[in-house]
């Protein structure tokens, strides 16, 4: 199939050199000026992948849309209304779209599927989440991951088009709960890097546990089914979030409470705010996503922000 892959970051890229290597034909676009797609065209390398000289580099997002059937997206979430909003003037008609990004907008709380339906309804949409690091990847280690969308039909389609002896998909039964556990990962991946960053990685037992519960809450409260956050989206998701070294929300949070910097705000933290809203909106306490903003934007210390969380209060388990 033509396949154009929009964003040329760690995983966009890794998208494209994957989805090649299943001979699907591919498009990577980047941004003008973007620093991925000059290195790209200058080696055909980021140092994680290398593409091969079949994918075509594109600059132009009318064209790149224009020749594909699916448009694979993988930008940052807070972008992402930005994006539509380039999408929308632009014939999508018999294309599908597939988000590839773990994220709720900060300012709405809205689901990414969510935003597509505003200035797309009537384009087929899918997600593609679950755990797995490019760094793993390209080196033949397998993983599992979830394709789920509205459609049957289309999530069929989709996980036969992807499927290889690297990745392995499961159908999803629940769009919003899977959407909602695939962002709420990144949160607790900062507050396992917080745990790591103040040499109390045992809690991360308490932190999994506490945290799938947390999530399911919410996933129930909003009309979706609890169950889902002990699925491959969400606590299916830990191993490569709250422990791996190559996770960025981890390490964003081991760096935060240690005061170093790691350089940009990891996608985590604007889940965090929007998880909040959510809560607010849907009655449902939300203690260790409330624990991570107090300590980023609220400024507190965080061992005894952490401390009080999972040391010092006496509550029922679940």
């Amino acid at each position: 199939m033509n396949l154009s892959v929009i964003g040329c970051g760690r995983w966009g890229s890794f998208l494209a050199w994957y989805l090649n290597r299943l001979d699907h034909r591919i498009t990577l676009y980047g941004r003008a000026g973007s620093h991925n797609m000059k290195m790209f065209r200058e080696t055909r390398t980021n140092g994680l992948v290398t593409l091969d000289k079949e994918i075509e580099l594109s600059e132009d997002l009318a064209e790149t849309v224009k020749k594909a059937e699916i448009l694979i997206v993988s930008v940052g979430a807070q972008s992402f209304r930005s994006l539509m909003q380039q999408l929308s003037p632009l014939s999508l008609s018999g294309k599908t779209i597939v988000l590839c990004m773990k994220g709720l907008e900060a300012g709405t709380g809205r689901r990414l599927t969510q935003i597509v339906e505003e200035y797309a309804p009537k384009v087929p949409c899918a997600i593609w989440v679950g755990p797995g690091h490019v760094q793993n990847f390209v080196k033949g280690i397998p993983n599992c991951m979830v394709i789920d969308s509205r459609s049957m039909e289309i999530k069929e389609y989709l996980v036969k088009a992807f499927s290889s002896d690297l990745i392995r998909f499961y159908y999803g039964t629940d769009l919003l709960g899977n959407e909602v556990g695939a962002a709420a990962k990144n949160v607790i991946g900062i507050a396992g890097g917080m745990l790591d960053g103040l040499n109390r990685t045992a809690l991360k037992g308490a932190l999994m546990s506490r945290g799938t519960r947390e999530i399911a809450r919410l996933i129930q409260a909003m009309g979706g089914n609890e169950i889902t956050a002990y699925g491959l989206s969400h606590l299916g998701d830990y191993e490569a979030t709250v422990f791996s070294e190559f996770s960025h929300n981890r390490r964003f949070g081991e760096l935060f409470v240690k005061g170093e910097n790691y350089g940009e705000l990891a996608e985590g933290v604007a889940t965090t705010t929007a998880l909040l809203r959510l809560g607010e909106e849907y009655g449902v306490e939300l203690p260790i996503c409330r624990a991570v903003d107090v300590v980023i934007n609220g400024k507190k210390d965080p061992k005894t922000v952490l401390s009080d969380l999972f040391l010092r209060s006496l509550k029922m388990e679940f």
